[in-house]
């Protein structure tokens, strides 16, 4: 409620300020900096509208599918969302420590060194935060789908690949995705604090339309009942790695808490505001999520969630329509899908925007193209960085499914979440006498656990998806070249 409030007060600040003000901060910038014009609201808006975007809204249904109970579902997103507070509470130290452009990047830098943040860089810009946007487009062509009919398929194949078959198919929700990549791209490339109003606005859409569907269901549906979150008789425990799976499905709806410290570099007074922005965001998150996966099994028989709309059931709606069918009939789906589609465009505005600083950090080191770290005069903004990333994404988004992009970026994404944060281990015993702002709640024993448990999720993941986690590595593993290329480029060290 506190972000809530937070969020509508900065709305209605910056819409009473305009442009002068953002004007003032600009006018007090070196030209060839960025801009710290974010707030305590934009960065709590930043965390929680790039969090909540499609996965709450299509993940019940893979998870479902691999662990065959609700109850084990509603578990699965308790421990990722634990698991994620754990990263978020690292990670608030370290960006605390060293508030600049670019992440995780800088933190691996300090700790690590350059190959690792390089490495870091390039699948975040290749793999990871590419595929984040591209999902989310995709996503947002599915919510779309349930509105306005998108069935036009104009090319499509069947192949195996390392065992697992292959289901590729171009049409017009291909396009739709493209699009509003392109759309959402265009916008950021105005200033941070007009994308910053942006998100706000969408976050607080975002969450009022939430609340609307679960409140909605417990209050007004038809034939609910408590008894649909008993585990189905035929059902049967599926195992740890099983778990694991639906963690990993559960683990897409809350990434993008490592987003807004990437964006670091932007934040006003941030020693103060990335902490707070960070932990408040996530339990606004983790209540926002449990309660409305409860509101599924409320509603729906498990069969029904479980047949869903997933890469197994490609045709069928979202399990948060059929949900909200059972109060607002036939047609609920219809009018809950602009909901959907406020949150995609949100997360999606809030990766754009974020996703970009990584790869402007590493030209700004001497360690990618030039013409990546430069920053246009008139909004401070890395517009290169937008262009291409916006380009690639919307490659992405045309070579796979929602399922298979969110799975193949997790474990990209994961490798480097864990290391991230074993550097604040590292950290502590380099510099000592840094300034930290704000320390680990927990530690050691907080990022500790994160650690155990992205370890067994990294190694489940690498059996149970191997074409999504094979070609996670390769992709990254194609980023050595042009390290090393980099690096014998600028032998006098990183530039300034």
């Amino acid at each position: 409620m506190t972000a809530l409030v937070a969020v509508q007060n900065s709305v209605a600040k910056r819409f009473a300020l305009g442009g002068a003000a953002y004007s003032s901060v600009v006018s007090m910038t070196h030209p060839h900096q960025l801009v710290r014009a974010l707030s305590l609201a934009d960065t709590s808006a930043l965390v929680v509208g790039t969090v909540i975007g499609t996965g709450v809204f299509l993940k019940a249904a893979p998870m479902a599918q691999a662990v065959g109970s609700p109850m084990w579902v509603l578990l699965a997103w308790i421990a990722a969302g634990l698991l994620s507070l754990a990263g978020a509470l690292t990670y608030a130290e370290l960006s605390s420590m060293m508030p600049e452009a670019g992440g995780e990047y800088v933190y691996l830098r300090k700790s690590y060194g350059e190959l690792w943040a390089f490495l870091f860089g390039w699948q975040r810009f290749i793999v990871a935060g590419s595929a984040s946007i591209a999902s989310l487009g995709v996503g947002f062509s599915i919510f779309l789908s349930t509105v306005f009919p998108l069935d036009q398929v104009w090319l499509e194949s069947d192949f195996k690949l390392m065992g697992q078959a292959i289901h590729w198919q171009f049409g017009l929700k291909q396009v739709v995705a493209v699009s509003v990549i392109g759309l959402l791209t265009g916008i950021n490339c105005f200033s941070v604090a007009f994308g910053g109003r942006v998100h706000v606005i969408l976050t607080l859409l975002k969450i009022s339309g939430i609340a609307f569907i679960v409140f909605g269901i417990f209050i007004f549906s038809n034939g609910t009942t408590w008894s649909n979150l008993a585990t189905p008789s035929q059902s049967k425990w599926n195992g740890l790695s099983a778990f694991g799976i639906a963690m990993l499905a559960a683990l897409w709806g809350y990434d993008g808490w490592n987003n807004m410290p990437m964006a670091a570099g932007e934040v006003r007074d941030p020693g103060r505001n990335i902490p707070r922005a960070l932990i408040v965001g996530m339990l606004t998150v983790m209540v926002i999520y449990c309660s409305l996966n409860l509101a599924y099994f409320y509603a729906l028989p498990f069969d029904q969630v479980a047949s869903s709309s997933s890469t197994k059931y490609r045709d069928a709606l979202p399990v948060a329509a059929l949900a909200s069918k059972t109060f607002l009939g036939d047609y609920g789906s219809r009018i809950v899908a602009i909901v959907f589609m406020v949150s995609a465009l949100g997360a999606l505005n809030g990766s754009i925007l974020s996703n970009s600083r990584v790869p402007f950090a590493l030209a700004r080191d001497g360690l990618f193209f030039k013409s990546f770290g430069l920053l246009s005069a008139s909004t401070r903004v890395p517009v290169v960085c937008l262009m291409v990333q916006g380009f690639w994404a919307s490659v992405l988004a045309i070579s796979g499914t929602f399922d298979q992009l969110t799975d193949c970026l997790l474990f990209a994404s994961w490798i480097f979440y864990a290391l991230v944060t074993s550097s604040v281990f590292i950290l502590r015993r380099k510099f000592p006498n840094m300034d930290r702002p704000y320390r680990t709640w927990g530690y050691p024993f907080v990022p500790l656990v994160f650690l155990l448990v992205a370890a067994w999720l990294i190694i489940n993941t690498l059996f149970t998806k191997r074409v999504e986690s094979v070609s996670g590595l390769a992709l990254m593993a194609a980023g050595l070249p042009l390290y090393w290329y980099f690096r014998s480029a600028n032998k006098s060290g990183p530039s300034s």
